[in-house]
């Protein structure tokens, strides 16, 4: 027995061995996977702020969508890719076409969206997605040939005069999931190939959504809609959301009695606002759909895009119903998974439609805007001003002279900045300004001290400033410490006052210079005519310029 024994314990200790060794190794997959998992870009809270972490990192989009049909050519792509680096983006904002991925139903290709992965990795850049499926400015353009020609099958809206558009209508389910498998299956295919690397960031689901020519389709199911009870789900919301609603839809709630039952017309009224809202609420759930399979699949940030309102336009007039500022409450409603509402921007006054989108919570995330002077003042406002996690320059690659664009020394600036602003927003240290000919920017309240901006060329020192239009001029301020902060931008000058009384605050130094991985190398030492003798810190127009400045008071 006991040799016996002797000879079984030496097997025990290795068999144990063995097991523990077995356990180690799945429990250190079961981490290197949750590790996978845990760093697929995501949204993340920072106190009021909200963070797009990419690799387990907060990342700021600096980016540039492409023009509609630069994407469909592999070859068209091929001199491209260069231009983009040039500007120095970290990200590209590129289309994907039902129409190519999915030519005849249910058999895909997926090459465009391969060499999009692999151009954006070569050239180390990210990607935005633009899922161009049921609707794209409005319009059913890039829907196959398949579902284009069968319009039994698949109905579009009908104009008041039951006249047919070239818009899927969104009260079919055939339309809904057509669409939808698209998505899931892109959605499937960005994950297979995707899921380590990072390559691709966030989706956008459809593009900037509108009803043309008017406020509403007629086609039949939508009549039957329009003449049924509001659905529970969005009077639930206007009753839990009394207080907080958004002045647009509840002024036309109250006006109406905020009836908590009834159809369209007897809660919103007989009008046309009444219209955009119902079809917004349609636009908003067909949505919510695709997110809803498309994250389960893969759960990637997800929005929305808008193509904003001319003003006084009425519904019908501009793309109704989309996710704009004076339905956001119907889209929040209906489409609870769409994880935020964004601008592109054609229209003037840049912070007030900032402003508008950013009213809700949501961060703000520009996807497009005209490429066209003043982008790069622009962006450095959009980072500094507002919780932004994205600025794109729309047809970015149609430059000629991709070398010498500001924005591409904004972005450069800007790329140096991301680590401190992103690690100072949530405490409100960073701020922006954006300054036109005539605009003074007063009073900007950081730690113990108030900022004066104004446009560099009101100092006179300029040749151009004699000139009727003036470049506009933007910036942003970081505070790190008491009394130390980094200026950047273009085209201002800043002066500093305590907010202490009967105190004046002076340099103790300004140092011009760059952060070369995350550390801070000073240049020129501007303590002379650059700051003009201790008055203020000065970045000429079409400079573009990080400045380290130090404070005293006295």
């Amino acid at each position: 027995m006991t040799i016996k024994l002797l000879k079984i314990k030496p097997r025990l200790k290795l068999y144990n061995s063995a097991k523990v060794l077995i356990t180690i190794i799945l429990f250190l997959n079961v981490l290197h996977s949750y590790g996978q998992m845990s760093s697929i870009p995501r949204l993340a809270k920072n106190g009021a702020y909200t963070q797009l972490i990419v690799d387990d990192k907060p990342f700021l989009i600096l980016g540039g969508e492409l023009g509609n049909s630069s994407a469909s050519s592999n070859e068209y792509m091929r001199s491209i890719w260069p231009k983009l680096k040039q500007m120095n983006l970290n990200t590209v904002i590129a289309p994907v076409y039902w129409e190519l991925i999915e030519p005849v139903e249910g058999k895909f290709d997926f090459k465009l969206i391969d060499s999009l992965i692999k151009n954006a990795r070569l050239y180390n850049m990210k990607l935005v997605l633009l899922w161009f499926g049921a609707w794209k400015n409005s319009m059913s353009c890039y829907a196959p040939e398949w579902v284009k020609t069968n319009t039994t099958r698949f109905p579009r809206t009908l104009d008041k005069s039951g006249s047919p558009q070239e818009i899927m209508t969104p009260f079919n389910k055939n339309n809904l999931e057509a669409d939808k498998k698209a998505f899931v299956r892109l959605m499937q295919y960005i994950k297979e190939t995707d899921n380590k690397e990072h390559t691709v960031i966030t989706i956008q689901v459809e593009n900037e959504i509108g009803m043309l020519p008017d406020a509403r389709t007629y086609d039949e199911a939508a009549n039957i809609a329009f003449n049924k009870a509001i659905p529970s789900q969005l009077l639930n919301y206007l009753k839990k959301n009394k207080n907080d609603l958004l002045p647009e839809i509840k002024s036309i709630w109250e006006a109406n009695g905020s009836k908590s039952s009834g159809n369209w017309e007897e809660v919103f009224g007989k009008n046309l606002s009444t219209d955009e809202i119902f079809i917004a609420w349609h636009y908003a759930v067909f949505v919510n759909e695709l997110a809803i399979a498309g994250k389960a699949v893969y759960n990637l940030p997800m929005y929305v895009n808008a193509a904003l309102n001319r003003p006084g336009a009425k519904p019908g007039q501009y793309p109704s119903a989309g996710p704009l500022p004076h339905v956001m409450d119907i889209w929040k409603a209906g489409a609870p998974s769409v994880d935020f509402l964004a601008p592109d921007f054609y229209n003037p006054d840049f912070k007030h439609w900032c402003d508008l989108y950013t009213r809700i919570g949501d961060p703000l995330f520009i996807p497009e805007h005209r490429f066209e002077k003043g982008i790069d003042a622009k962006a450095f406002f959009a980072f500094g001003n507002y919780n932004c996690l994205s600025f794109s320059p729309f047809s970015i690659e149609s430059t000629n002279e991709s070398g010498k664009e500001p924005i591409g020394k904004t972005y450069d600036i800007l790329n140096q900045l991301t680590p401190l602003i992103t690690k100072y927003q949530s405490t409100g240290a960073v701020k922006g300004f954006l300054i036109e000919k005539d605009c003074i920017q007063k009073d900007i309240p950081i730690g113990d001290y108030l900022f004066t901006v104004y446009h560099e060329y009101k100092m006179g020192w300029s040749a151009e400033a004699k000139d009727s239009i003036w470049p506009l001029a933007g910036g942003l301020i970081i505070a790190v410490a008491p009394g130390e902060f980094y200026v950047a931008g273009t085209g201002f000058v800043m002066t500093f006052t305590p907010k202490a009384n009967n105190k004046k605050a002076g340099f103790i130094s300004v140092d011009e210079g760059s952060f070369g991985n995350g550390i801070w190398i000073p240049g020129r030492r501007m303590n002379g005519d650059q700051d003009h003798q201790g008055r203020h810190v000065r970045i000429p127009a079409n400079d573009h310029s990080i400045q380290h400045a130090k404070l005293y008071t006295y």
